[in-house]
């Protein structure tokens, strides 16, 4: 019961967060070590929001993972990569929590999952246990901690979700962490957002320079005139790490009167997108730097804004002052302010920054194609937030569709015609992506009668290659006709030089054999205990086939002591 009843886990009455009521004493630290997080609800990552908490383990793998409340386990999911190992548990308040990125699961559950595996022969699995098969107690162990799926490093990733599956953020159920230290606000911009605006004598983005002012950050006057909005690149510091993590709300005032907040109380799935319409994704493109703006373009669909006075955009008229104040603010109430001095003055000869026209304008609601030659290109309605003037070229083979700054909310697609090649060689081709340095990269191929094509939400330079080398496959912790009686498992290294492996099997003896895939590190494990032996020299068949059907097959002898009874 004692660590059940963890140090995080508080009554925390906190109504100036959240109008809902949310349960302080219902949940319980999944692991048994204190909180230390290395990333936080709500922050910006790559094409979304982050949905939990990122849970340190120490540098480790194989701490225990416990049931954050009653319940019972209602999914469970292996993939390659996302979550890896992720257990699902419902409870009956109508709550969901997630735990990602595990190394293995309780006992009970892992035969659960292993005679599943091995019925389906499949490692990847997706599996919905009745209420009654896998209940579950309050800190009861559900599994161990590990680095599966697309971690970066050894760490548990932990959601709460609402009856809807929405991730909500778990410091609102009175999860508390030490944290003293103030968000930092490390750069600010000015947009002008109009044609007629102008901020400092021009209408290009400004970026501000920012000098403290006590605690908190002030910038030099700015003059302007029309519609400009904002944006800050904030991060907030917790304390007993060095983490850049996420803050919880960004405020912005004009004399006094709020006209923009947004505040990372909920997520939703199929929204998350949309993260991309509120950073400057060309900026982040182009410096990695990530500002979040702080005003609402049409195409953004967010459900994260508390306030929003003409969704964020400030008129500033001539001859008027205003006082802007630009507050980031964490969870547990530290806040840093930037206060921005902005005096309205109407300038008729300001610089313009032209607009780079082109062939191609596209409405970001209209649908739209093009053929060149070989090449094929379309675009479906709403792919893009914003209306631009696209930079479409082929020459040398290479497809340019116009470039990386420019998000997407939807996949295009891009074919090539290859009724060039021989029938032989069709098979053998995919497409590429092409970098700034000419170096090729994979890209997802489809093939359809004597076309291959991609898609994708990723502009950039596109080519065709051929990939004729097929998967590598070897032993690494142990070599032919060896003995392995005193190992657990055998470990193989699986990877393939361009297009990536599509598939694989493994055979013992002739019968199907659990090998899990572990993609970051191109390896493959087999537990020794899966399959009984009735002999002492056994045979392993691994067979693998990339995304360009090239296909190789490796056999290894092994040799293991049997326990006569």
């Amino acid at each position: 019961m004692r660590n059940s009843i963890f140090f995080f886990l508080v009554l925390l009455v906190s109504p100036i967060f959240s109008q809902v009521s949310y349960p302080q004493d219902y949940f319980t630290n999944p692991l048994k070590i204190p909180l230390i997080l290395s990333g936080t609800f709500g922050e910006l990552r790559s094409n979304h929001f982050h949905s939990g908490l990122d849970i340190k383990t120490q540098q480790r793998e194989g701490l225990d993972v416990v049931a954050a409340a009653d319940g019972y386990i209602s999914r469970i999911k292996i993939q390659e990569w996302g979550y890896g190992k992720a257990l699902y548990i419902t409870h009956p308040k109508g709550y969901t929590t997630v735990y990602g990125h595990l190394q293995k699961f309780a006992p009970e559950i892992e035969q659960y999952v292993k005679e599943a595996q091995y019925n389906n022969k499949s490692y990847e699995i997706e599996l919905h246990p009745k209420p009654t098969q896998l209940p579950v107690k309050k800190g009861m162990l559900i599994a161990y901690s590990g680095n599966s799926g697309g971690s970066g490093g050894p760490h548990l990733h932990f959601e709460i979700r609402n009856s809807q599956a929405h991730p909500l953020n778990p410091f609102l159920f009175g999860i508390k962490i030490p944290d003293s230290r103030p968000p930092l606000i490390r750069a600010c911009v000015v947009y002008a957002l109009d044609d007629s605006t102008h901020i400092n004598g021009s209408n290009k983005l400004n970026v501000l320079r920012l000098r403290k002012s006590g605690k908190n950050l002030l910038t030099n006057p700015i003059t302007a005139h029309g519609t400009i909005g904002f944006g800050v690149n904030a991060v907030d510091k917790l304390d007993q790490t060095y983490n850049n993590n996420g803050i919880y709300s960004l405020e912005v005032t004009v004399n006094g009167k709020t006209v923009y907040k947004h505040q990372m109380d909920k997520t939703n799935f199929s929204t998350t997108r949309y993260i991309n319409t509120l950073i400057d994704y060309g900026r982040y493109v182009r410096t990695r730097q990530k500002i979040q703006k702080a005003f609402k373009i049409p195409a953004n669909k967010l459900k994260i804004y508390k306030t929003l006075k003409d969704n964020g955009y400030i008129k500033i008229e001539d001859g008027k002052n205003y006082t802007v104040a630009i507050t980031a603010k964490d969870f547990s109430g530290n806040s840093t302010t930037l206060t921005i001095p902005v005096k309205g003055e109407k300038n008729p000869e300001f610089e313009k920054i032209p607009v780079a026209k082109t062939a191609h304008f596209f409405k970001a609601n209209e649908y739209h194609k093009i053929n060149r030659d070989i090449v094929g290109v379309s675009f479906p309605s709403n792919c893009f937030y914003e209306d631009l003037y696209f930079n479409f070229n082929y020459k040398d083979d290479i497809v340019q569709l116009h470039d990386k700054s420019i998000p997407l909310h939807k996949n295009f697609s891009l074919s090539f015609n290859v009724s060039s090649y021989p029938e032989k060689e069709q098979r053998h081709l995919v497409v590429a992506r092409v970098n700034k340095k000419g170096k090729l990269s994979y890209s997802n191929t489809k093939r359809a009668k004597n076309k291959i094509y991609t898609r994708s939400r990723t502009l950039g330079k596109f080519t065709i290659t051929k990939d004729t080398i097929a998967p590598s496959i070897y032993a690494i912790n142990f070599r032919n006709n060896t003995w392995v009686s005193n190992y657990s498992h055998l470990k193989f290294k699986l990877k393939d030089n361009f297009s990536g492996v599509k598939s694989y099997t493994g055979t013992l003896n002739g019968q199907w054999m659990l090998l899990e895939y572990d993609a970051k590190k191109n390896k493959l494990v087999y537990d020794l205990n899966d399959i009984p032996l009735d002999k002492e020299k056994n045979k392993i068949v691994i067979t693998a086939e990339d995304n360009a059907y090239n296909r190789s097959t490796y056999t290894i002898v092994f040799n293991k002591k049997i326990n006569k009874k």
